[in-house]
Formats: C-alpha cells, structure tokens, sequence
C-alpha cells in the first residue's frame, strides 16, 4: 500500500512540474486576490470556511468522497497545494506525502498547518488494546477532529493563521473564531452530560476504530475489531466470538463506521445469545463528497447526529 502511495505521489509531482513549466511557472490565479486555504479533509475544511466567511476562499482537496486512508493525489491536486496561501492538513499517517509536496513547494510564502503538532500533548498514538489483538500501535492517531475538544484548540489555531496571513480581515477572523467555539464548547456540554450518565460505558464497534478521542474525552471505554486506521476488513472467527461476548456484557447495541458495509457486525450479531443486537453507525467524516457537502452536511451537524446515535447506544 504505502509503496503504492509512493509510486502514485512520485508520478503526480512529474505531472505537477510538467504542468506548471507549460504555464511558464505562473500558479493558478486566485479568486478576487482573496486569501486562498486549502483543507485537506472535510472537519478541516467546515472548520476554516466558519472561520473565515467572506473574507477567504476556503477549498476542500478531497472533495469527491475518498476514504482518506487510500486517496491518491492527482497532479491537479499538487497544484493546488503549491498556489494555496494556507494549507491545513492533519499531519497523520495518512497525510505523509504532504509533506513531500511541501518539500518541493516554491512558494515561499505558504502558511502550513500540521494540526497534529499544533495540539501537543492531546495527540495520542493509536491504541489497540481496546481491541481484540490487545496490543499497542505507535502510529499518532490522525482522527484529531473526533474531539470536540480538540476542535476548540485547533479553530483557534486556524484563526491566528488566516489573521497572520491576511491582517486586514484579522477582526473578522477572530469573531467567527469565537462564535464557532461558542457552538464547539456547547455541544461538548451537551456531550457531558448524556454521556456521564450513560448505563453502559464501553462500545462495541465491529469495525476499526476512529473514536479515541471522542471516547478518551467522555471516560468511555471500547472494544474493536480493529485500531484506527488499519487496512483490514476481515475480522478472524476469534476476534468475531470476542466482540460477541463484549456485546452480551455491555448492552443492546453493536456500532460501525458510515464506510463499513455491516458484515462484520452482522457476525458478531449472530454470535451474541439472543442474536438482536440493534448496528448503529457512527459518522467518522472521512469520505465526505461535494454532493455532502450541498446539501447541508457540516462537521457540527454530524457531531450532533453522532451524539443522538450514542444516547441510544450507552442506554
């Protein structure tokens, strides 16, 4: 897989070199000489378009659905990040061969968001003794914006950076910035307090797992087929009889991602003593399209969702 990304970002920087040496080097114009961000995946995205409102131009790199663990970048996307004025991207195990495109950039005025960096100590490594391998990743977990918390840290982050860019619109930044965190923290409360009462503090997810940080932030436990980003989609006959049991001991539900296709979960249903657990799906935003994006969806609206699926999945 990862020789495969390799081989896959190699050719799209030819292309990208190719292409901008037919353009004379000259980068794509930017609408209206407006301030240009480039968001690498959707939470990152809906974070800096409520940011910045009018005052930027604020664009999605994978906007056509891809999960972000497999997705390829085009030469048409290295363009992008070379003519953007800030890129944000999570900096995970996902997102290495940005930094490669960073490496190579000539724009030397490009403002690079590593979000992963830019929250310390909360950025935690991947966990697998929630699941059934019980044993411990080293990889950071990139799912940062699965925090509600986090999302308090990073907007404000994010706000700094467009001001730095472009002071002129500073004010209006930071006053978007502040609403948003208004919204974040109250959401986070509302989170606080279903999940302190829940009956049932683990979650079973026959599926890998992108929640830590939502589960770290609550005091909620989990079991998994898988840690969370690993390529697998088969679970043993070991691992379906675990989540199984997990699943009688800790209440009526058994929980996937929007990306699972149920299978696993509907196994490990099989292998429970009544064989009726309800499969309820929690929204990881990892495979968010333009199609999404038009109707509606935004990274607070899923966030809320998810929270309707939990209070029916801890009862």
């Amino acid at each position: 897989m990862k020789d495969r990304i390799k081989y896959a970002l190699a050719a799209a920087l030819t292309a990208a070199v190719i292409f901008l040496s037919a353009g004379c080097g000259e980068l794509p114009e930017k609408r209206s000489g407006s301030l240009h961000v480039l968001c690498t995946v959707f939470p990152l995205y809906d974070w800096a378009r409520n940011i910045a409102g009018e005052a930027a131009e604020v664009s999605l790199l994978n906007e056509n659905g891809a999960d972000m663990h497999s997705y390829q970048p085009t030469a048409a996307d290295i363009v992008r990040l070379h003519s953007c004025d800030v890129l944000i991207y999570t900096g995970g195990e996902s997102e290495k061969w940005v930094a490669d495109v960073i490496k190579s950039s000539e724009n030397k005025n490009l403002r690079v968001l590593k979000l992963t960096e830019l929250l310390g100590d909360r950025a935690v490594n991947e966990r697998e003794e929630g699941t059934a391998v019980r044993s411990d990743g080293d990889e950071t977990d990139e799912h940062i914006w699965l925090s509600l918390k986090n999302a308090e840290i990073l907007t404000d982050k994010i706000a700094a950076a467009l001001s730095g860019a472009d002071n002129k619109n500073k004010d209006i930044y930071k006053t978007n910035a502040a609403k948003y965190a208004e919204r974040l923290a109250a959401l986070d409360k509302e989170y606080t307090e279903v999940l302190k009462n829940a009956k049932h503090k683990a979650l079973i997810f026959a599926d890998r797992f992108p929640f830590r940080y939502l589960t770290d932030d609550y005091g909620l436990d989990y079991y998994a087929a898988f840690p969370g980003c690993s390529a697998e989609t088969e679970a043993s006959f070991e691992t379906v009889i675990f989540l199984a049991k997990k699943a009688d001991e800790n209440g009526d539900c058994i929980f996937i991602t929007e990306t699972s296709n149920g299978d696993i979960a509907r196994a490990v249903n099989q292998n429970t003593a009544k064989k009726n657990k309800k499969i309820l799906t929690l929204d990881s935003m990892q495979s968010v399209n333009k199609k999404d994006i038009k109707n509606g969806m935004t990274y607070i609206s899923v966030m809320q969702k998810n929270l309707e699926t939990l209070k029916i999945g801890v009862e």
